[in-house]
């Protein structure tokens, strides 16, 4: 679900194209899956099919990697995985920090796939002064006054933001100022970093309205080609929908923004 990284050339320094980097995630899990079942080997069709791509965009990933595999053997999975994982920089230690300790920040740092996956929780951070020292997923929530502190501490060079979006680039801020160079922002706003800072956003409304334009679309695709339906051939009416509603605070936008 992350949408983009906006904030680097296109290519990476070994000249590795960036859509290949966001497809070798993909291939990496679909050859830990194989690894776990020990398959051996696994054809460019077999993995294509298992990662969601096809098997030509598949071996012109792998040529940049320097791995074309072997002609009517296919490519060994454990080397893969080794190959891919170095890659992406996986066969060592990355210290992140998650920043805003909520419902979302508690279960990013409860989640147990980080470690098998080269990255280690380091660091809890929020503001709330009444969460500091409290213990989520065995790890001791500190208090934004000692972000710098935390930052330097613990190496951590991967910041992850879930806090509120009102507070999110004050954040993003300190984490930069504090040696941070790589964020994953969950808040639903836009983050404005410098050069030389990635950015990754993952914002759940915006993939659900995409799916809900699909569906949409669907559902008027099968009443246009069905006879029985008694608008066939048309477009679903669209309701209209007041531009305001009453909320506790007064007015609110009938449609929140992402």
């Amino acid at each position: 679900m992350a949408t983009g990284r906006t904030h680097r050339p296109a290519t990476r320094s070994r000249g590795i194209p960036e859509a290949t980097v966001a497809r070798l995630p993909l291939y990496l899990r679909a050859l830990t899956a194989l690894s776990e079942r020990s398959v051996p080997t696994v054809s460019s069709e077999e993995l294509a099919a298992a990662a969601g791509v096809n098997s030509a965009k598949l071996r012109k990933d792998f040529s940049y990697l320097g791995s074309y595999g072997t002609r009517g053997v296919g490519y060994d999975v454990e080397y893969l995985v080794y190959q891919i994982s170095r890659e992406l920089g996986l066969t060592q230690d990355w210290p992140v920090a998650i920043v805003g300790i909520g419902n979302l920040g508690a279960a990013l740092a409860n989640y147990g796939g980080f470690a098998s996956r080269g990255f280690r929780v380091a660091a809890l951070i929020d503001a709330d002064p009444a969460m500091a020292g409290t213990p989520v997923a065995g790890i001791p929530v500190q208090h934004t006054d000692d972000l710098d502190r935390i930052i330097s501490d613990n190496g951590v060079s991967i910041g992850v933001i879930t806090t509120p979006p009102g507070a999110a680039q004050q954040v993003c801020d300190r984490l930069v100022a504090a040696g941070v160079t790589s964020i994953l922002n969950f808040a639903p706003t836009v983050l404005s970093v410098p050069d030389g800072v990635d950015v990754r956003k993952v914002d759940l409304s915006i993939e659900l309205q995409i799916l809900a334009f699909h569906e949409q679309r669907k559902a008027g695709e099968e009443a246009a080609t069905d006879p029985a339906a008694p608008d066939a051939g048309q477009a679903p009416p669209v309701r209209a929908t007041p531009t305001t509603r009453k909320g506790p605070d007064g007015d609110m936008p009938a449609v929140m923004p992402a």
